[in-house]
């Protein structure tokens, strides 16, 4: 079977979290495409070098999920080589066999415009830096929602691949959700849609 969840969202909106938690239940491959830019992103030199020569270790840094690795992920997601290095990586792993989730940027408008589900996660700027900032444990959240607004405007205002909403994505708000609820929401829309 192959079966693609897309998954799309800003900084801090949940897509993560909800994206983990649909390829455990579902038995589906999950792949933090972000992790990926992080990757490049604190990897030495050159960011398309980088890209094209990504392996398993760049991937197991353990310092991936800082803000640095983040902010920095932001800006080098920008250069359409880099985007174009990672693309096949990505589409390769969204028709494997077995299924797969992907969560990312821009997952359902440019790396798999078929998928079968489309979904994009989001929350208000202050919630998500609300998130961030708690999740770090370093900073003022002042900073943090600077960070967050100016992230936002890099991701929906680059030229190449910007973040925006695929047209038959269906917008789960997870502003004033829980986890759990979120988590259910995104789980009955892929059930209703998987083969039987």
């Amino acid at each position: 079977m192959r079966f693609t969840v897309a998954i799309d969202g800003p900084a801090a909106s949940g897509k993560g979290t909800i994206s983990r938690a649909l390829a455990a239940h579902f038995g589906l491959a999950h792949l933090d495409t972000g992790l990926l830019y992080r990757a490049v992103a604190m990897k030495a030199g050159d960011p398309v070098a980088a890209a094209r020569g990504l392996s398993a270790a760049d991937l197991a840094r353990d310092d991936l999920r800082t803000l640095e690795a983040g902010e920095a992920a932001s800006r080098v997601a920008a250069l359409p080589e880099v985007r174009a290095a990672l693309t096949d990586f990505q589409r390769d792993f969204a028709r494997r066999e077995g299924g797969a989730v992907l969560d990312g940027r821009d997952i359902g408008t440019v790396i798999c415009p078929e998928a079968e589900v489309k979904l994009f996660v989001t929350a208000s700027p202050e919630t998500r830096a609300q998130r961030r900032w708690q999740e770090a444990g370093t900073g003022s959240y002042d900073e943090v929602l600077a960070q967050v607004r100016a992230r936002d405007a890099r991701d929906m205002g680059r030229a190449d691949a910007p973040l925006r909403p695929a047209g038959d994505a269906v917008l789960l708000d997870t502003t004033e959700l829980s986890i759990s609820e979120a988590v259910a929401q995104a789980q009955a829309l892929v059930a209703a849609r998987l083969p039987r």
